[in-house]
């Protein structure tokens, strides 16, 4: 089984370059389509979960991760903090190595009412870890992390069903990319952790009985918390065995009371709230290099960089094939012409780059407005009218399906 880097190097997903830098990889056309998909989706199934999406910069004052307590328990992993002229004496700017102090800011822009809870927002965005060069991998270990994010503010009584609404969402979404998780991972707190034992007792127990209520086994594993908070952590393996975490929930107390976030409950009386991060597929760089191992690049059609290849038999059925293209493309799928070569080698190069679905049209499917459609696994279709060979794909699409017929 190929691993990551090397698909992604033939089938052109991303590139590294030493002048950019190590563990700064650039997503090419074909890997930033299929990225792009992804996005569109996980956005989507956020605002049906009730989030609110936001942007936040990519570096914040060095102020704000030492009160967050990133500064103590993570510097080794930031970037050198900047100076800024701009500022008074001392000041200085750090490239984020987390977003939720930016959705802390969020949460307090206003006042809030009992009534708004929960408050879920959530973000893909950047941010950045001063990785080592030793072990810095292809996409799956990097420098600039693409994070899908997210931050819900709630009480205490609403922390279970939130996490048991997202333990549900990141499974759905894992289905619809094709994979599902290896284990489930009770990440414990170790000899050093922000706050007070009985919060940390509740917040362990908040996540257990999600788990327990979900009906999932998992492990408890000590010390591998967060600073801030216990976490579940959703684990997968990659080609070479080593064991990921890929998607994560954690409860938090700390940060609410470190940034005196409040809201005001029905009795007009200041209460902190929970703050729970999730994240349903992590680093958009680590689920790539997973996706492109798990595939072996042939991604489901809903995300395959080009999903439809149009191969015209001869030059008299060029026209033809580009009015499809053009009908295709109109109709949001991503398409190419396949015109250089003859035929075999030009189905043969829609196969060896994964695209899900060849068009080919001869002279009796011109004259009948007609494609006979070839999957990427061998099967092939009789000729039927354009319209519903389109229809059939965009069917497969809609419904973020792993199959290549509906």
């Amino acid at each position: 089984m190929n691993d990551h880097r090397k698909l992604g190097r033939e089938l052109e997903l991303f590139h590294s370059d030493p002048l950019v830098g190590a563990g700064l990889p650039i997503w090419l056309p074909a890997g930033a389509a299929a990225r792009h998909a992804v996005e569109e989706y996980i956005r989507e199934e956020e605002r049906l979960a009730g989030y609110q999406h936001v942007y936040s910069p990519p570096m914040a004052k060095h102020e704000m991760y030492v009160r967050s307590g990133h500064v103590a328990k993570f510097a080794d992993d930031m970037f050198p903090p900047m100076a800024d002229d701009s500022a008074p004496e001392g000041e200085a700017l750090v490239l984020r190595p987390s977003m939720c102090p930016h959705h802390a800011m969020v949460f307090a822009a206003r006042g809030r009412s009992y009534r708004e809870l929960p408050v879920r927002v959530a973000e893909l965005g950047g941010q950045y870890r001063a990785e080592r060069s030793g072990v810095l991998s292809g996409l799956s270990r990097v420098r600039a992390i693409s994070l899908n994010d997210a931050h819900v503010f709630c009480r205490v009584d609403q922390v279970g069903a939130e996490v048991a609404n997202m333990l549900a969402l990141i499974k759905r979404a894992h289905a619809a990319l094709g994979f599902s998780v290896d284990s489930y991972r009770l990440s414990l707190r170790g000899e050093k952790f922000l706050g007070e034992s009985e919060v940390w007792d509740a917040a362990e127990g908040m996540l257990r009985d999600a788990l327990i209520a979900e009906g999932v086994s998992f492990f408890e594993a000590p010390g591998e918390a967060a600073f801030y908070g216990p976490k579940i952590d959703l684990q997968i393996h990659d080609v070479q065995g080593r064991e990921l975490s890929l998607a994560t929930i954690q409860v938090d107390f700390a940060q609410p009371e470190r940034f005196d976030l409040a809201y005001v409950d029905s009795e007009g009386v200041k209460q902190r709230p929970v703050m729970v991060h999730r994240s349903i597929i992590g680093s958009l760089e680590r689920l790539f290099a997973h996706l492109i191992e798990v595939h072996q690049g042939a991604f489901p059609a809903w995300y395959a960089p080009v999903q439809l290849a149009v191969v015209p038999i001869g030059e008299a059925q060029r026209d033809a094939a580009w009015a499809l293209h053009d009908r295709a493309s109109r109709s949001g799928l991503r398409v190419e012409v396949l015109e250089e070569g003859s035929l075999s080698l030009r189905v043969r190069e829609a196969a060896q780059r994964k695209i899900p679905y060849a068009a080919v049209i001869g002279a009796r499917e011109a004259a009948a407005g007609a494609v006979a459609l070839r999957l990427r696994d061998g099967r092939s279709l009789d000729p039927q009218p354009v319209g519903e060979a389109l229809d059939l794909i965009q069917s497969v699409v809609a419904a973020h399906s792993v199959a290549l017929l509906p």
